[in-house]
């Protein structure tokens, strides 16, 4: 690019692509995803114009919260491999041109961590103070798992857990501590890493005396107390200073940061952060969907891609996303089952081509959906669980259930759907986790056949954006904010200008263009209605408007409006 990025702003023209290897591919037939898989598949991820990977935890660990409840920071799991296969996918990613960066997840460790066995021995030895003990708990709630404190007997103490009880919070106000975090940043950027995601990193500083909550949700209340907390950008410079060192980029997550709240992050004497996840946007159909749903709403979605759009323009850069591991399928949420292919390609142009990096999720790319299972027990994650015993209980199984089907994170970590053969392609041997009954429809190699699959309407959209400085630097503007159906916005750079206009309809409707628009000649780039629009012809915009097809997605490039 001739925008001034320089090697250390790698991230701002790259595309990632996430990879949850326990269900992405099984390279040895023992029915669990491993690295063995993802070497055999680095080519396809190249092929979608992917130009980076974040690998969700591959260290060892009792999989209380399937990895991140970690045993060991300086190895891989052996699901997964070893580090001499792990260095082998690094190699050959790089060789491919891709980066490839490692989930960070220093908020806590596993219970069956060494630090932790030695630490809940007593106050005496070197490892007491590395988590938070306390005589008595504070009236905080987990978010995984019942209340946050856990009573160990043999200590005579209480530790803290803001997420499963197999997941102590580290005390990060100790020095030796956050050397320890040091250490482990440097074993994988000496080995050649390109980078961390880092895990609920915003609440690694607890408030001194760690008060009580506040209110009647617990968890709500008792946030206050340890999200953005007194330190954190004390001890993140430290982080950063490391990886500053290797020209390593840092992505943080930052469950329920604003806008304003992640510049801190990401701007100024303060910037530890080269991008930040939030999830204002997840919010469309309310994120705490088992036991908040709500009917997905349009307006909802863009009101909080605009916000983060105009808070951070020029002053930070935004991360993209729709799915991820800790989320729903996409489609099953904002899209449509009948119009399965046009949603699916709908809500990628809604997103890439925002400003901002993007990141694609196993799976996304086809368009695979939420899996819908007969029993609580078939599930395995540990937060479905919780939320399926813990809200509604009111409410019978049936109703509980229709959440978890709705909710589950259980959905995002199905096999990866590959071809309509044994288990998906996934494996030779019964996977450890239910394939999605609907993998005969939904498939890569059946998209891979098709010129207007999902699949291929990703690859066309990622090749325009990444062909463009427009797509990557240009300034955005949201048009029709009220429109309820449909979201409209331009990127805008020196003379050229496009114009995104995608539809979340069931049904044709009308669109009258704004005035700015009507009569405006452009080039038609981007369709997924191929067979009804003429891509690459040159139109010009009637000043009547256009009537567009159920979920259209439309992306035409123009002259810049002055």
């Amino acid at each position: 690019m001739s925008s001034g990025i320089d090697s250390r702003e790698w991230y701002k023209s790259a595309v990632f692509y996430q990879i949850w290897v326990r269900s992405f591919a099984d390279g040895n037939n023992d029915g669990i995803g491993d690295l063995y898989g993802v070497y055999d598949k680095l080519e396809y991820i190249k092929s979608l114009g992917a130009t980076a990977i974040w690998f969700n935890p591959l260290y060892p660990s009792p999989n209380a919260d399937y990895g991140y409840d970690i045993s060991d920071y300086c190895n891989i799991h052996p699901d997964f491999g070893d580090l001499e296969q792990f260095k082998k996918v690094l190699d050959k990613a790089h060789e491919l041109g891709m980066k490839v960066i490692m989930d960070l997840v220093i908020n806590h460790t596993s219970d069956e961590h060494p630090w932790f066995i030695e630490s809940k021995k007593g106050k005496d030895n070197p490892y007491s103070d590395y988590y938070l003990w306390r005589d008595e708990p504070n009236n905080w709630d987990s978010l995984f798992e019942g209340e946050a404190w856990e009573y160990v007997p043999e200590r005579g103490q209480y530790y803290l857990h803001l997420f499963a009880k197999k997941q102590p919070d580290l005390n990060m106000d100790n020095p030796k501590v956050r050397e320890e975090v040091k250490k482990i940043l440097r074993f994988w950027l000496d080995m050649g890493v390109d980078g961390f995601r880092e895990d609920v990193i915003n609440f690694i500083s607890k408030k001194e005396g760690l008060p009580n909550g506040i209110g009647f949700l617990p968890v709500i209340g008792s946030m206050m107390h340890y999200k953005d907390g007194p330190h954190i950008h004390e001890y993140l410079k430290e982080f950063r200073d490391v990886c500053d060192e290797y020209g390593a980029v840092q992505i943080g997550e930052g469950p329920m940061t604003t806008a304003r709240s992640a510049l801190k992050y990401l701007s100024g004497d303060t910037k530890s952060m080269d991008m930040m996840f939030s999830f204002d946007h997840m919010m469309a159909d309310c994120l705490f969907t088992e036991y908040m749903h709500r009917p997905f709403k349009l307006i909802k979605l863009k009101k909080a891609l605009s916000k983060w759009q105009d808070k951070l323009n020029d002053k930070a850069w935004n991360s993209l996303y729709m799915e991820n591991h800790d989320h729903p399928r996409v489609v099953s949420r904002y899209g449509s089952r009948k119009f399965h292919r046009e949603s699916g390609c709908a809500i990628a142009a809604a997103y890439l081509f925002l400003k901002g990096t993007p990141f694609i999720y196993q799976g996304q790319e086809i368009g695979m959906t939420n899996i819908k299972l007969r029993s609580i027990d078939h599930y395995v994650d540990i937060s479905s669980k919780n939320n399926y015993n813990k809200y509604n209980l009111k409410k019978d199984e049936d109703f509980r259930l229709k959440r978890i089907h709705i909710s589950s994170r259980d959905s995002a970590r199905t096999p990866m759907q590959w071809d309509d053969g044994k288990n998906a392609g996934f494996s030779d041997v019964k996977p450890w986790f239910y394939v999605n009954s609907n993998y005969k429809e939904i498939n890569v190699k059946k998209q891979e056949g098709e010129d207007d699959s999902i699949l291929n309407f990703y690859r066309e959209c990622i090749k325009l954006r990444q062909s463009n400085e427009t797509l990557i630097f240009g300034d955005y503007y949201e048009y029709e904010k009220a429109n309820p159906y449909v979201y409209m916005y331009t990127r805008t750079y020196g003379n050229e200008a496009f114009i995104v206009i995608c539809s979340f309809a069931r049904e044709s409707i009308p669109f009258i263009l704004p005035k700015a628009f009507r009569g405006v000649r452009t080039r038609l780039m981007v369709t997924n209605y191929p067979d009804k629009r003429n891509k690459g012809e040159i139109l010009t915009l009637p000043h009547s408007g256009l009537m567009l097809y159920p979920y259209e997605a439309l992306v035409v490039r123009a002259k810049a409006r002055t």
